[in-house]
């Protein structure tokens, strides 16, 4: 039996189960038998489970995983771990990994809870390989361009590339944090559908849902959700919903374009 590792004060938990339309009865870990698993686990302790969300593959969404995607974003928002049933499949399933390596969300196999910490040491393990051939290949580089006399150092001008990195810089960090504040956005974007699908319509009183079902606010469980908050999430999921669209208009007429080409 798993031993339970503790969680700290984060006790909720998200369950993603994933099946095959072809395989599930072949590969005797069907959608029962891992909830089953998932429900042993949390069983007989202070465990929350807030969410579950079934992947139901049909070959067309292996690499899209749309509901993986929506089990991290739901982590993300209520502060849950993931939870699976087994680390077998997953252990070789890349989509997988890839996805929940960029989430920044935690997760934990029922069958081998140690998995958890397992996993992101060897993800963490390949990227720093990774960045050390880059070094060295970096490294060697330079040392040619030396030995070829290639002058090495800031060109004239050197305040103004100075400056223009700095306005990278600058410009990067602030690509960064609109970025996280649209997929916190994203995040939240189904949550608030489904407040406002069961009546509950003004700013004031989605801010009060959302304060009642403990979704913390960007700044966490300390922040709480108001009018003006509620307003400006609203405002920001308006615009990537029109910059979606945008998107997506243009792609289906590059589609049309290179169809009558």
């Amino acid at each position: 039996m798993a031993s339970k590792i503790n969680g700290g004060a984060n006790w909720k938990y998200v369950a993603y189960h994933r099946v095959s339309t072809k395989k599930q009865g072949q590969s005797g870990l069907g959608l029962e038998a891992q909830k089953t698993a998932v429900a042993h686990y949390l069983a007989g302790g202070p465990y929350q489970l807030v969410g579950e969300f079934t992947e139901i593959e049909s070959g067309k969404d292996h690499k899209n995983r749309p509901k993986l995607l929506e089990a991290l974003a739901f982590c993300r928002v209520t502060g849950a771990r993931l939870i699976v049933a087994t680390l077998d499949r997953l252990s070789r399933d890349v989509e997988f990994l890839a996805k929940l390596q960029k989430s920044s969300v935690q997760f934990l196999c029922a069958d081998m809870p140690e998995a958890n910490e397992l996993t992101i040491n060897v993800l963490a393990a390949v990227a720093q390989a990774e960045r050390k051939r880059i070094s060295e290949r970096i490294v060697k580089t330079l040392a040619e361009a030396r030995r070829r006399g290639t002058k090495l150092g800031a060109p004239k001008g050197e305040r103004r590339i100075a400056q223009y990195h700095a306005d990278r810089g600058r410009k990067r960090a602030i690509n960064t944090i609109t970025s996280n504040a649209n997929r916190f956005a994203r995040d939240l974007a189904q949550i608030i559908e489904s407040i406002r699908a069961a009546g509950i319509t003004t700013q004031q009183k989605i801010a009060e849902e959302l304060n009642r079902q403990g979704i913390p606010t960007r700044r966490g469980l300390e922040g709480r959700w108001s009018q003006v908050s509620v307003g400006l999430l609203l405002k920001r999921l308006k615009a990537i919903h029109r910059r979606d669209a945008l998107a997506k208009s243009r792609q289906h007429d590059d589609d049309a374009e290179e169809g009558t080409s």
